[in-house]
């Protein structure tokens, strides 16, 4: 128990609610509650049921977007750094969609397919597929020239290929976007969320802004940060070991 007490990760967070518990004693302000106060907030959503209903609507959301997005731009980032004539026709199409701001992109799939769960899912995906095309594409140029030669001489399937070959050598690549792709989604469904679901996490957050309830939104915040956490911890970091190993 000490020991744990000692890590870097566990002592940064207690001096984080230490801070967090003083500036709210020093405040005495309702716009920061001390954490005490929100802990008794989350109990009370979580007794009731509210908070693993909200959740788990969101992080259903955040899954299915972030599949589609992986799996998308994968594909779209592996035939752009592996095939030159099709980077070039679908480079200035990913520099444009880049730069289309997040809020566009939610606003006109509401408006095109409706307030339902298609063009919220899709609106999440889309805003993050750009950004998994960009890393995988620089995966795939990275790839050893050599490996695929060796590859063509022993008459490898393109799935052998792609096993042997591509993965071994992505991976870092993908585990960068999945990272980086599980940061930006939560944030960007929530917004889904707040314009055009009757549930989850941006929904509850809604809410609560429209009532000043600042427990109830960090209560929330915290318990969905939390949840990523745990996903990271359980999750991408024993896949990621898992496959260094089958990768040595």
């Amino acid at each position: 128990m000490l020991k744990s007490l000692r890590q870097p990760r566990v002592l940064s967070l207690l001096i984080v609610l230490v801070g967090w518990q003083v500036l709210a004693w020093v405040l005495h302000s309702r716009s920061l509650p001390p954490p005490t106060a929100v802990l008794v907030t989350f109990g009370e959503q979580l007794a009731s049921g509210e908070l693993p209903k909200h959740l788990g609507a969101t992080l259903a959301r955040m899954l299915a977007s972030f599949s589609l997005a992986m799996l998308i731009g994968v594909s779209l980032g592996v035939l752009m750094g592996s095939r030159a004539h099709w980077n070039a026709w679908l480079d200035s199409l990913l520099i444009l969609s880049l730069n289309i701001p997040a809020l566009v992109t939610i606003i006109l799939c509401y408006i095109w397919l409706g307030l339902g769960e298609t063009a919220a899912v899709l609106a999440v995906a889309l805003n993050k597929i750009p950004m998994v095309v960009v890393t995988l594409r620089e995966g795939a140029r990275a790839i050893d020239s050599e490996l695929m030669q060796v590859a063509k001489v022993y008459q490898l399937s393109p799935w052998q290929t792609w096993r042997s070959v591509y993965v071994p050598q992505l991976y870092p690549y993908l585990f960068a976007a999945a990272r980086n792709g599980l940061a930006l989604i939560w944030k960007i469904v929530l917004v889904v969320e707040l314009l055009g679901r009757s549930n989850g996490v941006g929904f509850q957050l809604g809410n609560y802004f429209h009532f000043f309830d600042i427990k109830g939104i960090l209560a929330y915040s915290l318990a969905f940060a939390a949840l990523i956490l745990a996903l990271e911890a359980l999750v991408l970091r024993p896949l990621e070991r898992k496959l260094n190993r089958w990768r040595l």
